[in-house]
């Protein structure tokens, strides 16, 4: 059973770190915010862009959570996917989620993403750490590429973990990956915050 939940973990990661979607289909939606309504078939979040967003949820809908790493944590031979923005010319973290070792390849590339304007996501591995006066730098390597990302002491460092749909009630933090058009919406992944943490994508 734990392994099938975290196959359902690794396979909705895939999709939410993906950096295309196919062109006969519009790209999944990213949805920040917080729970306000909660029944059998659908969820209602308050975006922290702004209104609300009713969003409909499958009978088996697998829900999943994040628990809190320790910087120390990233090490080198680690896969994680950082969102960062840019400072000064450098990428310095937003956050970083660590795969669990049957998640590494998981949307390996760096691209566009929507955390922050200008924000971009990094899926790779770990080649080494050195650590500095602003936290620790990373230098990651993926296929056709490689980048050198700064994590400050203060940036979240999460790593999946289950949850279920006893943990979707109002007022939590969710981020979820959704299909469809914005009118009629499909969740297809669902993070909820758990034991007092909030997924950070």
């Amino acid at each position: 059973m734990q392994r099938r939940a975290l196959l359902l973990v690794l396979a909705a990661s895939a999709a939410m770190f993906a950096a295309e979607a196919s062109a006969q289909q519009p790209a999944p939606m990213r949805i920040r915010g917080e729970l306000v309504a909660v029944d059998a078939t659908s969820i209602t979040v308050k975006r922290k862009a702004g209104g609300d967003v009713k969003i409909a949820i499958k009978p088996d809908q697998s829900v999943s959570a994040v628990k809190k790493l320790a910087l120390a944590d990233v090490k080198p031979g680690s896969y994680v996917g950082i969102a960062t923005k840019n400072s000064g010319g450098k990428l310095v973290a937003l956050e970083v989620l660590v795969f669990p070792e049957a998640g590494r390849g998981t949307g390996e590339g760096h691209y566009e993403w929507d955390l922050a304007p200008g924000s971009m996501m990094t899926n790779a591995n770990v080649d080494t750490v050195v650590n500095s006066v602003d936290g620790r730098t990373l230098k990651l390597s993926y296929k056709g590429g490689s980048k050198e990302i700064t994590v400050p002491e203060n940036a979240p460092v999460v790593t999946p973990t289950s949850a279920s749909r006893a943990d979707l009630v109002p007022g939590k933090k969710v981020f979820v990956i959704a299909n469809g058009d914005p009118a009629n919406l499909t969740a297809a992944r669902v993070y909820v915050e758990k034991d007092g943490v909030a997924p950070p994508m």
